[in-house]
């Protein structure tokens, strides 16, 4: 824009009524030189009128830019008389214009015409009022300034339009100028333009200025400090450039760039939460400055790649098709079906809601009964990786927390190295043995187990070899016992504990059906046309050679025959061979396992009890002799300290109720008695042998022998009560093995039989007592020996013999409370 374009406006005469020419986004002020691109018909109809006239338009900036054919409205009443000095037509049949504003003006009417839109429009003279002054002045000086400053910070301003501005006197056409260099809003743009008086214009024009020069000034902060970064950046680039080329001369350092950049790959696929990213940037940063040779730098490569190899994001998509897990936990286990049904009802609520904390399990039982092979069950049903540790023997808390990395050898703990290995976030864990963990000076490992198997805590467990929050809120955790007395109680307590009792007879078979037989075909070479287990065989192996609650035993006895009929097939023999009770003996020789049975016939002091051991159930016989003495108590069978205090309970009964149990009060201070539980070798400990005593005790006192067909089970009080016991179910199997026919259960154990199957039941009679007299009247027959026990009894004293045979006749002696019998039992 060169000085000698801009005439004076009064010189130049401006007709009333001018064609319109819409702009869009864009307003020109007077004395301005504008080239403008023109595109609408309307438009290029206006700039042909003006060309063939005057060569003047009217140039009004439009309110909305996007409105392609604009009415009055939608124009602003004051414009700009601009005049075309030059036109070229394009050969889009676009036209460009270069206009020149040459005074303000206002719209007065709007005429819409045909072709274009024309106005009557009134000149608007510029006010020169105050003009003069220091003021106006140093606002002058002061826009001037802001102007030269503006370009300085990077503002596209040609040398020209500035050497214009500087030499400028003129307020107004100063603020017109400068308004017309700045990137205004279209409504900023046009509020200078319909500022009249030159010095209010100016003023507008340095505010809008200056505002424009703090954001020149930000903006070349922001680019000073993105250039920084970018030097920065640049600069460890050419520095690793040259230590790369450095250390190529030296032959060496190259596989260590190539390890870093391999696990900032992996940590970036990992999409590890922000505070482990964290401290993997902080710890890969301190492994890049690092010496490849330095001794700090293998320990930092083993912990970089433990942390990228955990599982962070990872997980597997649950199987929560209730139907098809059912059916999968059904084929690979016969019965369990307490298990199935929690497992069932974790998935059916986990379909319910997507997200939930898993669940924390237990399984209690004998060995051999499917513990862990339930565990692998339920990942294959729930669609999970699994994942086992065995904790039998781990004393150190180290090895579940994990050592620090400041040990030699330091390693992540079981649990962090079982996550690694099932290479998800959301496994089946099973935790093995918790009952064989121990103690010493190195730590309590259960106690490091609190925080893994707490859901409230678990989300964040941290392992002191990771030092970082690891998430197991996902984890399904099962563990596995034996015994349940063993593990720390608060251990216990943040587990379900899910009780697992032995199979009996008929559910060994069926496993043997479903599962056992058909492995151990396959595993030892044969054929289902070679060999064949008949039912009668199966259970002799069972009776015969086994005596537990689980299948361990069993399948090892299975697998012995299996491999005697593969070496008569390796022989030649291609026969089918039916595996018969007769073929068993001949293949695994006489019976390992005696059959437990009752006693012959009934006998005087001598009463049959039911046990719980590791391994199942079993029968235990009880037998009390009295002989001359000073009443002294004499405990043999290896016995333990509680089943002491119950023979010692059992006897101070016996002599509180002395003569209403028909036994001389004399008696107990002229004979010692002596009771002995046979296998001696084995230890035998607990409460619930307490009744079985005191019926050998008073059987032995009385005379009455005890009915051989009757075995009982329950803890004695000095009072006589009968308290519940434990291992109902194992103790039914034992009896029913033994050929017991009725069963003596303290009362509260009654619920217990509802959970046992009716083929267990079947045939038997349970009597349910919560009083020693009425285990007595059962147990005890009416009939007196004649001063002479059975046989193998113990024979009567003669003094107080009489007597107490006398005080032995009434049945109300022994009698009581009726005893009540089970109502299955009854219809059996």
């Amino acid at each position: 824009m060169p000085p000698e374009t801009m005439k004076p406006e009064e010189n130049v005469k401006i007709p009333d009524r001018l064609p319109i020419l819409p702009l869009r986004g864009l307003v020109v002020y007077p004395f301005i030189i504008m080239p403008l691109s023109v595109s609408r018909q309307r438009s290029i109809a206006a700039v042909d009128h003006a060309l063939a006239g005057n060569r003047m338009v009217l140039l009004l900036a439009q309110r909305d830019k996007d409105e392609d054919d604009p009415k009055a409205k939608d124009h602003y009443k004051t414009g700009t008389v601009g005049v075309i000095m030059r036109m070229l037509k394009l050969p889009d049949n676009r036209v460009r214009v270069l206009v020149q504003g040459v005074a303000r003006a206002k719209v007065q009417e709007y005429v819409d015409g045909k072709t274009f839109a024309e106005a009557v429009i009134a000149r608007v003279e510029e006010s020169h009022a105050g003009s003069a002054g220091l003021e106006q002045e140093a606002l002058m000086r002061a826009v001037k300034r802001s102007l030269e400053k503006s370009v300085n910070l990077g503002k596209a301003i040609s040398s020209e339009v500035m050497v214009v501005a500087t030499n400028l006197e003129s307020p107004g056409r100063l603020a017109d100028l400068v308004a017309s260099n700045l990137d205004l809003k279209i409504e900023d743009a046009q509020d200078v333009l319909e500022t009249v008086e030159p010095g209010k214009r100016l003023r507008k024009v340095h505010d809008l200025l200056n505002k424009e020069a703090e954001l020149l000034q930000m903006q070349q902060e922001i680019n000073t400090h993105t250039r920084e970064e970018i030097d920065k950046s640049q600069k460890e680039y050419f520095l690793r450039q040259q230590m790369k080329a450095i250390q190529q001369e030296l032959g060496e350092g190259n596989e260590l760039a190539e390890e870093i950049e391999a696990l900032r790959t992996k940590a970036r696929k990992a999409k590890m939460p922000e505070k482990v990213a964290e401290e993997f940037d902080r710890q890969l940063g301190k492994l890049e400055r690092m010496h490849p040779d330095a001794a700090e730098t293998a320990t930092l490569r083993n912990y970089l790649d433990w942390m990228v190899e955990v599982p962070w994001s990872k997980e597997t998509k649950d199987n929560l098709d209730i139907r098809k897990a059912r059916t999968i936990l059904d084929d690979d286990h016969f019965g369990l079906d307490k298990v199935k049904d929690r497992i069932l009802e974790y998935l059916s609520v986990r379909k319910l809601k997507k997200k939930m904390k898993g669940p924390i399990l237990c399984f209690v039982g004998p060995p051999g009964v499917g513990k862990t092979s339930l565990g692998r069950s339920i990942g294959r049903a729930l669609g999970r990786t699994f994942v086992r540790i065995s904790l039998g023997g781990v004393r150190d808390e180290a090895e579940v927390r994990g050592h620090r990395r400041t040990y030699v050898g330091a390693m992540p703990g079981r649990i962090i190295q079982g996550m690694h290995q099932a290479g998800v976030t959301n496994p089946v864990f099973m935790l093995d043995e918790v009952d064989k963990l121990g103690a010493d000076y190195r730590g309590d490992p259960s106690s490091a187990l609190l925080e893994v198997l707490d859901p409230e805590q678990n989300f964040s467990f941290r392992d002191h070899y990771l030092g970082v929050p690891y998430d197991l809120s996902n984890v399904m955790f099962i563990a596995t016992a034996n015994l349940l007395d063993p593990i720390h109680p608060a251990f216990r307590d943040r587990m379900e504990i899910i009780q697992l009792s032995g199979y009996t007879e008929e559910e060994k078979l069926e496993i043997c059906r479903r599962h056992l037989v058909p492995k151990q075909v396959k595993e030892n070479g044969l054929k289902p046309s070679l060999v064949e287990f008949s039912d009668e065989g199966v259970r002799r192996i069972i009776g015969g050679y086994t005596r537990e609650a689980g299948l361990r035993n069993l399948e090892r006895e299975i697998a012995s025959v299996c491999r005697k009929v593969a070496r008569g097939v390796a022989e030649g023999d291609s026969k089918k061979v039916r595996i018969n009770p007769a073929l068993v003996e001949k293949y695994l020789g006489a019976p390992q396992v005696l059959p437990e049975e009752s006693l012959k016939e009934d006998r005087v002091g001598v009463a049959t009890g039911l046990a719980w051991t590791p391994s199942g159930g079993d029968i235990l016989f009880i037998e009390a002799g009295i002989m001359p003495g000073r009443g002294s108590l004499t405990l043999t069978g290896q016995l333990g300290d509680v089943m002491k205090e119950s023979a010692q309970a059992a006897l101070t009964y016996a002599r509180a109720r002395a003569e209403s149990l028909g036994i001389s009060p004399r008696f107990f201070a002229t004979h010692d008695i002596h009771v002995h539980v046979p296998e001696g070798a084995i230890p035998k400990d607990g409460p619930s042998a307490g009744i079985t005593m005191a019926t050998s005790m008073i059987s032995a006192f009385t005379g009455r022998p005890v009915r051989r067909n009757v075995a009982m089970t329950g803890e004695i009080t000095l009072r006589g009560n009968v308290l519940p016991i434990g291992g109902v179910k194992e103790k039914i199997l034992a009896a029913r093995r033994a050929g017991i026919t009725t069963v003596i259960l303290p009362e509260l154990n009654r619920r217990n039989l509802e959970d046992l199957p009716e083929y267990v039941v079947k045939g038997m009679k349970f009597v349910f007592v919560d009083d020693v007299v009425e285990v007595f009247r059962i147990a005890l027959t009416d009939a007196l020996p004649g001063g002479r026990s059975s046989r193998g009894g113990v024979k009567r004293p003669v003094r107080g013999a009489g007597r107490a045979r006398r005080a032995a006749r009434p049945a109300a002696a022994l009698g009581g409370r009726n005893a009540r019998t089970d109502p299955r039992a009854a219809r059996s």
